[in-house]
């Protein structure tokens, strides 16, 4: 796409300073936003509905909120930074001193200059994130302060967009992002992004082979929402990716599915290896993002996360300095062309079966044997037609694709998939 980067960057500075949370506004006008570049269906699920041990809290709205001196100087000023504020703090106004106020006031731990991240999601409390050294300009200070916290909690919904994109086969791959953090680029605004313009690729394409399930969620509540809204469909689905933290400008990397010998994995690692790029491998563990909702034992979706600076790895994590500083459209354009290039690789991944897996084929009667029997004497690792046709009725269970049944004959997948077609039209195999 021509000036691809700069369009990722304009959308970055319209996104950017949106106040998002798990409910709220916030996400509605983000969705609006991604509705011009994709056709997003936006569903709302209605606060106290049940989503199996989950329900869906209350939604949570702010229009400002400060920390001021007597003289009516706003140390902390929401405008300044969403991030200042605890995301669910429920409303307060009120005058405190400064040791009223101190243990409602969060620093990181060692960046003084960051503001950092915070939420309090099902707990009714409130409280306020600021750097170091505006900690010690109110510890100077010394009060009483004015403090304002405008917000309303209330039953309202969780809202989430998607996007389904069909194709010759019903299989479904999903792809997922979290729209639900305020002012960070990395973690998450630039899966968001990433997500949005990939669904536009696959939107261009004239036929796709596999059908698509794409959804915008709230992290944790809203993807066990749209699991227990969708179950069904969701049950169906083999594979599929959290896509998050994709932006940054260090190393590119992967976390693994659950199932390590997934396919998922050995296609991400080609798409890696093609493009001459160095990565990291992440085994998979119980932390992280979405993956655990997906791959959990109700659904066991295999689900993968190809990134670039990871959550958990930089160190401007979950801070205010996840800002547009380190993250531009250039760096999201670079992981796209990956994910492009992986979803290449689903697209051109065929698994076959066995129309006949009970004991052996009779090739003949599909005129798929010599006419004359007893001359034929099999040579150890042999690779003609007769070899392959055998191999693949072995193999093709309807689980196994094609390219991992050529790297375990060590042949091209081209070849292979030539004779499949051939069983195929003899109504042999089928495409699974």
């Amino acid at each position: 796409m021509a000036n691809l980067p700069a369009k990722i960057d304009a959308y970055l500075e319209r996104l950017f300073p949106i106040c998002r949370s798990i409910t709220g506004n916030g996400n509605r006008k983000t969705l609006r936003i991604l509705q011009e570049l994709i056709p997003l269906t936006v569903h709302e699920v209605p606060s106290g509905t049940s989503a199996y041990d989950w329900f869906i809290p209350d939604e949570w709205n702010i229009s400002d909120a400060w920390i001021a001196t007597p003289d009516g100087r706003r140390v902390i000023d929401f405008n300044a930074s969403n991030l200042h504020v605890i995301s669910y703090s429920e409303p307060i106004c009120g005058k405190f001193t400064w040791s009223e106020l101190q243990t409602r006031l969060h620093t990181h731990p060692t960046l003084h200059e960051a503001i950092p991240y915070r939420t309090s999601y099902y707990k009714r409390d409130w409280g306020f994130c600021l750097t170091r050294t505006q900690y010690r300009e109110l510890e100077k200070h010394g009060g009483p302060f004015e403090v304002v916290i405008d917000t309303t909690l209330k039953p309202g919904s969780l809202t989430y967009g998607e996007l389904l994109l069909p194709g010759e086969s019903k299989q479904e791959i999903l792809l997922s992002c979290y729209i639900c953090h305020p002012s960070m680029a990395n973690d998450s605004l630039s899966g968001v992004l990433l997500t949005a313009f990939l669904a536009q690729e696959l939107l261009a394409r004239t036929s796709r082979h596999y059908s698509y399930r794409i959804a915008f969620v709230p992290e944790t509540i809203g993807a066990i929402a749209y699991c227990a809204q969708n179950e069904t469909a969701m049950k169906k689905i083999d594979m599929g990716l959290v896509i998050t933290t994709v932006g940054g400008s260090g190393k590119f990397g992967y976390k693994q599915s659950f199932d390590s010998t997934h396919a998922i994995n050995r296609l991400i690692e080609d798409a890696f290896n093609e493009s001459g790029v160095d990565y990291l491998t992440y085994p998979f563990d119980i932390h992280g993002s979405d993956e655990r909702q997906y791959s959990s034992q109700g659904f066991r979706i295999n689900t993968a996360t190809l990134c670039r600076d990871r959550y958990y790895e930089y160190p401007q994590y979950h801070t205010s300095l996840d800002n547009l500083d380190l993250v531009t459209g250039e760096q999201i354009a670079e992981t796209l062309a990956l994910y492009v290039r992986l979803i290449d690789k689903f697209e051109a991944r065929r698994i076959y079966r066995n129309r006949m897996p009970n004991c052996e084929v009779m090739l003949s009667r599909h005129d798929l044997y010599p006419t004359s029997g007893g001359a034929q004497c099999p040579e150890l690792g042999g690779r003609s037609e007769l070899d392959l046709i055998l191999w693949l009725l072995f193999f093709c269970d309807g689980k196994l694709d094609i390219n991992a049944i050529a790297r375990r004959l060590h042949i091209a997948p081209d070849t292979l998939i030539t004779v499949a077609d051939k069983l195929a039209s003899k109504g042999v195999l089928e495409i699974a």
